[in-house]
């Protein structure tokens, strides 16, 4: 009997970061799990499945992982690229209604939550040789204030907390999470961000041995590369 092929199971399926990380893992052997508002099931193929997913509820997150177990098996890899954020005044962020805030804090907090307890659940399904790998797609905001994100900075920094607590917590069991966020060279954030590069950081977390640095920040063409974390508004 052939062997199964590994799953991965993409939340937020953009034309960007989501469609790219997809090419390379079905590249590469990978049945894919895509979920996302805009996607339709019937388009579905034999080794991709879409799942149209809302991830202001939290219950969509259960539904996508159930969906592709019940469909390709457990993912092995899963990949958290949705993010929310609500503009306010730079002078004022406190005019952020509360709703707003509610609303993409769920998105970007409480479904990842959600999502990596998911992703644990089936990791401790798998064998040790299987990836077992979670990343989050994030930004410079957990470390820097950007006028006008309130929410989402909110957002990006309290899920690098979550995955930073997940990585120790779960590094003996040879569970790896990572938080990528993509700089300049010069370790200034990058607002037009590459897609393959994403892609091909993921691939190689995913397939590294051990855990490594869980803050992933990284430079296209050279991959991980550590700066000075320093607390500081992008004004």
């Amino acid at each position: 009997m052939a062997a199964k092929s590994p799953v991965v199971l993409i939340l937020g399926a953009g034309p960007n970061i989501g469609q790219a990380v997809a090419r390379t893992f079905a590249s590469k052997g990978y049945k894919v799990g895509l979920a996302a508002r805009s996607l339709k099931e019937a388009d579905s193929t034999d080794k991709q499945l879409n799942i149209p997913s809302d991830f202001s509820k939290t219950e969509d997150v259960v539904n996508a992982f159930a969906k592709v177990k019940e469909v390709f098996g457990i993912p092995s890899v899963v990949v958290y690229n949705v993010s929310a954020g609500s503009f306010t005044p730079a002078d004022d962020p406190f005019a952020l209604s509360l709703a707003d805030l509610s609303r993409d804090t769920t998105i970007n907090i409480y479904s990842a939550f959600v999502a990596a307890q998911q992703a644990v659940s089936g990791f401790a399904q798998l064998p040790a040789s299987a990836a077992r790998t979670f990343i989050y797609t994030g930004n410079v905001l957990n470390v820097s204030i950007l006028p006008r994100f309130l929410s989402a900075g909110v957002g990006k920094s309290g899920a690098a907390h979550m995955i930073w607590a997940a990585a120790d917590a779960y590094k003996d069991r040879g569970y790896k999470f990572y938080y990528a966020d993509e700089r300049k060279p010069d370790g200034s954030p990058k607002y037009r961000i590459d897609g393959d590069a994403h892609a091909n950081l993921y691939w190689e977390l995913a397939h590294g041995e051990t855990q490594g640095p869980w803050m992933q920040t990284f430079v296209t063409g050279v991959g991980y590369k550590k700066f000075d974390t320093i607390y500081a508004s992008l004004a």
